[in-house]
């Protein structure tokens, strides 16, 4: 039932039912404390009586009765209706066979096994509770006392009355005090849960302004250091997040199209105008119309490339989301790049040195960035270099002899579809980097270009190794 409560309910709730059972328990405890205390008074009371120094017992003429008489006088009483008595305090004997000897005016208190055994010797005294014949609440304190028979069990008893009147009324008391203190832990529970969730409010409604308008500039203030205040800085947090996704989302969507537009320009016009020739039976050259399907080839070779390319970026990030993968041989993705450029680059020479060197992650992807590298060497040596690869420890370096890279243009180059101004008129989407940046990154590694020594760039390429070969457990 609780569960299907409000949050703010469930709280006051919390709070009151908390403050409720401090409370009960408190008077609970107050009563039983006052209890004892004006119980051990009472207790200590009744052995601060002597015995009398002089029992004189007279049995009366029914035998049932014995008058009491010492060294300070009779013992004052006040004779009721019935001629009994009702004194402050009630005296008798109790015999080792259990008869009982009451003075003159009381009620007689029947012994219990307790005041039996002070009458027989076994105890030395005893304390207990009891109820005389006239239905009056006593406190019995009997001692053992000497006599011309033996040991006698001498009692004295009092009347708890005025000690269970004032325990009713502080019973009372307390109760109507907890029942205040409930009422006020209800009302305090809803002020306490009303200031407690009112950041919870602020929090709703920014969610919902959010969900509602798309707005996601929108922020939660965020103040103290709280469990709310982490709350509304992983919001903030979050919300930043998917304004930035949304916005490369956005980017690469409109870098995409402008990629996308230069060759689908190129092909439409190329196609036209080969139909536009056969339509007015006016057939090119053999030349023109050999070039013309070239082109289309080539341009058709380029989209396809770059839809592989945005694909590729398209797939969720996995750096984040997931521990390393399997295990890999770097040194066998290198090596297979390498063969691969060399059929797109014939003329260039490869000089190529690797150790064996096994990283996380899959090894299709990680020669995919090294064949990116290698053809971004391709593109920018000359023609007839050579491209040095090396692999030392976990550090692999492309190296071109081409005009090198500008050190203002290397932070951009691995960002999705940027360009250099000296690369624009080259072939390519200004992807290839992008997506070695991020087979990198989900490798635990870093990637950047330099320039070289004595011209050229250097590709720089550093990967964590693992201990364990791909197969091994």
């Amino acid at each position: 039932m609780r569960r299907h409560l409000p949050l703010r309910a469930r709280l006051a709730l919390m709070t009151a039912s908390a403050v409720a059972v401090a409370i009960i328990g408190a008077s609970i405890a107050c009563w039983f404390l006052t209890r004892d205390q004006l119980m051990h008074q009472m207790d200590e009371s009744l052995r601060a009586v002597p015995p009398p120094p002089v029992v004189r017992l007279s049995t009366s003429s029914d035998g049932s009765g014995c008058e009491f008489v010492n060294e300070r006088g009779p013992v004052l009483v006040q004779t009721d209706d019935s001629n009994k008595a009702r004194t402050f305090e009630t005296r008798q004997i109790v015999r080792p066979d259990g008869t009982v000897c009451v003075s003159e005016f009381a009620y007689e208190i029947p012994p219990t096994q307790a005041d039996l055994d002070v009458a027989q010797g076994l105890r030395r005294e005893s304390l207990h509770d009891a109820t005389d014949a006239d239905g009056t609440h006593m406190r019995v304190f009997a001692r053992a006392i000497p006599s011309p028979e033996g040991v006698q069990a001498f009692i004295l008893a009092r009347p708890l009355t005025d000690i269970d009147e004032s325990l009713k009324n502080l019973g009372i008391l307390l109760g109507i005090v907890s029942g205040i203190g409930i009422l006020g832990a209800a009302t305090t529970g809803v002020l306490v849960a009303r200031a407690a969730l009112k950041p919870v409010d602020r929090f709703t409604d920014v969610v919902e302004h959010i969900a509602r308008t798309e707005d996601l500039d929108t922020t939660i203030p965020v103040e103290g250091k709280d469990e709310i205040a982490r709350l509304g800085t992983s919001f903030n947090a979050m919300t930043s997040a998917l304004k930035a996704s949304r916005e490369r989302q956005q980017r690469l969507i409109a870098d995409a199209g402008h990629e996308l537009r230069t060759p689908l320009t190129s092909l439409r016009t190329n196609t036209d105008l080969l139909l536009l020739s056969e339509e007015q039976n006016r057939p090119l050259p053999d030349s023109d119309k050999q070039r013309l399907l070239r082109n289309v080839r080539g341009q058709l070779r380029e989209l396809s490339g770059l839809v592989v390319d945005l694909l590729e970026l398209a797939r969720p990030d996995r750096a984040r989301n997931a521990p390393a993968r399997g295990v890999a041989a770097l040194h066998a993705a290198v090596e297979n790049a390498v063969e691969r450029a060399k059929l797109r680059g014939q003329e260039v020479e490869f000089v190529v040195d690797v150790e064996p060197w096994h990283v996380r992650g899959e090894e299709q992807e990680l020669e995919r960035a090294v064949l990116n590298l290698l053809d971004n060497a391709v593109k920018f040596g000359p023609p007839d270099g050579a491209i040095e690869v090396r692999l030392r420890d976990g550090e692999l370096t492309v190296r071109d002899h081409g005009p090198g890279i500008d050190p203002a243009d290397a932070p951009y180059v691995f960002e999705r579809f940027w360009r250099s101004a000296s690369a624009r008129a080259l072939p390519g989407s200004g992807l290839g980097l992008a997506i070695v940046a991020r087979t990198v990154a989900e490798s635990g590694g870093t990637v950047g270009l330099e320039p070289a020594e004595g011209g050229g760039t250097l590709a720089r390429l550093r990967l964590p190794g693992t201990d364990r070969a791909p197969g091994q457990g």
